[in-house]
């Protein structure tokens, strides 16, 4: 998303991300991520339960397309760690416009998100 922070702000848009850990570590992952814009904590999950984003089962959680990431990861190399929050509670994007929810995408699964390019694309539709 960073990656495209020209086109949202030539949209007049900016990204913010809601995560349900607490401020402190929310901020170091802002800082690894090099996130350009506010990263909010929900640490009672007002925000995740105001838009149905639900906790998964543990079957949806290491589904075979994340244990295929895993795999992935491990064979380039990369280090794979293992979860030190909710694992289960799934994430979600939405686009927001003038305070309302204007488009919602909700995961299946953790794999389950939409290319960055899609997010972009809504965000453009909103805008009109």
């Amino acid at each position: 998303m960073r990656d495209r922070r020209e086109a949202l702000e030539a949209l007049g848009a900016t990204a913010v991300a809601v995560g349900f850990s607490p401020p402190d570590a929310l901020a170091r992952l802002a800082d690894h991520l090099e996130w350009p814009w506010p990263f909010l904590a929900d640490t009672e999950r007002k925000v995740y339960a105001r838009l149905g984003l639900r906790r998964a089962s543990l079957r949806e959680v290491y589904s075979t397309g994340t244990m295929q990431r895993y795999r992935q990861a491990a064979a380039a190399g990369e280090p794979v760690h293992a979860p030190v929050e909710d694992a289960r509670q799934l994430g979600g994007d939405a686009v927001v416009r003038a305070g309302r929810v204007v488009r919602l995408f909700r995961p299946a699964t953790p794999d389950d998100r939409p290319p960055v390019d899609v997010l972009v694309g809504a965000v453009a539709e909103a805008a009109r």
